[in-house]
């Protein structure tokens, strides 16, 4: 091996898991400042090309990593993920911090405390170097903003990294630190990662406490490997009062991940029963990981979708009629600089009567039930994340029509609905190199044993492609 080779082999800092780096802090290896030097040096590299960031802090994140280094120094971390670098979505509170959501019609007034998520991190010693983009109100699985430049995905700068976690998803395959958290409410965090070649874990609703808490939201981690997405769900799980749909306390071994495949009864999902069609590549990955779980002594029988046209278009319904709830609030001024396809979607939410709004709330309660049903006779659903392999990073959806939102959600959408634990993680690639994600979902609260099923799945899968590399310039 040439010393050039041999260099290349050598991880660079900026690109070691977080359970790499704080095994290298505690021995004393490198230390955190090396560590965030080395990603501000990455950073500088790839912003200007997929425009993740939000809120950039060098100087604050820098004095952060000093006080880290010292401590460790001393033998006294501040907790399990002391010194590592991490990135928070825009619309989780950070204190001091404004949150435009994504949109131009926000008033920007700094943040009076962190949110829960965010609160927990910081305790553990995290550094928060940035916060990340995400589109207007979070209701588009797209890059495409009002308040934020355009973000774009690391592994092909013409393609969406998706959203609405689209700064996260962007900036962990570009290699911005181990640990980065969105928000999914109807896929996005997961969608994302499908399209960014990450693990993301949208938790059993409750299992990581939030505010403002709503119907279906949660936070949750977005990394590149399962065991830092567990690691993130050990310090994140925790109660915060400000949750009044926060699960009660629970002692979740989050780095007990074993999952024997033998004997698990799986339902492969190909069919959600509505929306979008399945691309062949899609098909192909997911097909194969559900072989993959049958080789090690897994059940695989195919199931049916629990989705239909009107549970689809309920929801549509229910969530137009919410956000035009909050831009009627507006002058007619300050209501024109949302995202035109927002803006034109949520418009429609004005016409619908009060019968037509509880109906699509009450989709919630079916899809819901649906899935109690489901789950009697399985243990776990292998499905897509998204019917497609990519779209382009000026759209602001696969189908870009505000009169069919969500035909691309139908995978994801109803996990968030039934509360259910549901993972995506890279399954391969389509022959251009793309990645594409499998998704695992598994019973309400059953977060680990759908980390648990992850993890196996990464020895399975085969391997992967090194993590795209900035453009020369």
């Amino acid at each position: 091996m040439s010393e050039e080779e041999a260099s290349d082999a050598v991880t660079a800092l900026h690109d070691l898991s977080a359970v790499d780096m704080i095994a290298g802090f505690r021995a004393r290896q490198f230390s955190p400042s090396e560590v965030l030097d080395d990603l501000l040096t990455h950073v500088a590299l790839w912003e200007p090309h997929i425009k993740a960031l939000y809120a950039f802090d060098p100087d604050g994140a820098r004095a952060a990593a000093k006080a880290s280094t010292e401590r460790w120094q001393n033998g006294e971390p501040m907790g399990p993920l002391d010194g590592v670098p991490v990135t928070v979505k825009d619309n989780i509170a950070t204190k001091g911090v404004a949150v435009p959501l994504g949109t131009a019609t926000t008033k920007l007034v700094p943040a009076e405390a962190d949110a829960p998520p965010a609160a927990r991190l910081r305790e553990a010693g995290s550094i928060i170097f940035s916060k990340t983009t995400m589109p207007d109100f979070g209701m588009l699985s797209s890059g495409l903003s009002s308040f934020h430049p355009l973000t774009r995905n690391p592994w092909d700068l013409r393609q969406n990294p998706g959203g609405s976690s689209a700064g996260a998803g962007a900036a962990a395959a570009a290699g911005y630190g181990p640990l980065h958290l969105g928000t999914d409410i109807g896929g996005s965090v997961r969608l994302p990662a499908c399209w960014c070649g990450l693990v993301a874990l949208k938790p059993s609703l409750g299992r990581v406490p939030i505010d403002p808490p709503y119907v279906g939201r949660v936070a949750g981690p977005m990394t590149r490997t399962v065991d830092d997405a567990a690691l993130m769900m050990s310090v994140m799980a925790k109660p915060d009062r400000r949750d009044g749909m926060g699960l009660p306390p629970n002692d979740i071994h989050w780095k007990t991940l074993d999952k024997p495949s033998r004997k698990l009864r799986i339902g492969l999902l190909l069919d959600p029963g509505v929306g979008q069609a399945l691309e062949k590549d899609v098909r192909d990955v997911v097909v194969k990981a559900a072989k993959a779980f049958e080789g090690a002594g897994a059940v695989v029988s195919d199931i049916k979708g629990i989705m239909t046209r009107e549970l689809l278009d309920g929801l549509d319904s229910f969530w137009r009629a919410r956000l035009w709830d909050d831009l009627s609030k507006l002058s007619a001024g300050e209501r024109g600089k949302t995202l035109p396809y927002i803006l034109n979607w949520a418009e429609a939410g004005a016409k619908l009567s009060g019968v037509d709004v509880i109906r699509g709330f009450n989709a919630t309660m079916a899809i819901r039930a649906a899935a109690a049903k489901l789950f009697g006779d399985i243990d776990y659903v292998i499905s897509p994340v998204s019917p497609v392999v990519k779209f382009a990073a000026e759209l602001a959806a696969p189908l870009n029509d505000p009169d069919r939102p969500f035909e691309h959600i139908t995978y994801t959408v109803p996990w968030n609905m039934a509360e259910n634990p549901a993972v995506s993680i890279n399954g391969g690639y389509d022959p251009q190199g793309f990645p594409i994600g499998v998704q695992i979902i598994g019973r309400r609260f059953d977060d680990l044993g759908v980390l648990g099923m992850a993890k196996a799945f990464e020895s399975l899968r085969g391997p992967q492609r090194p993590w795209p590399s900035p453009p020369r310039t």
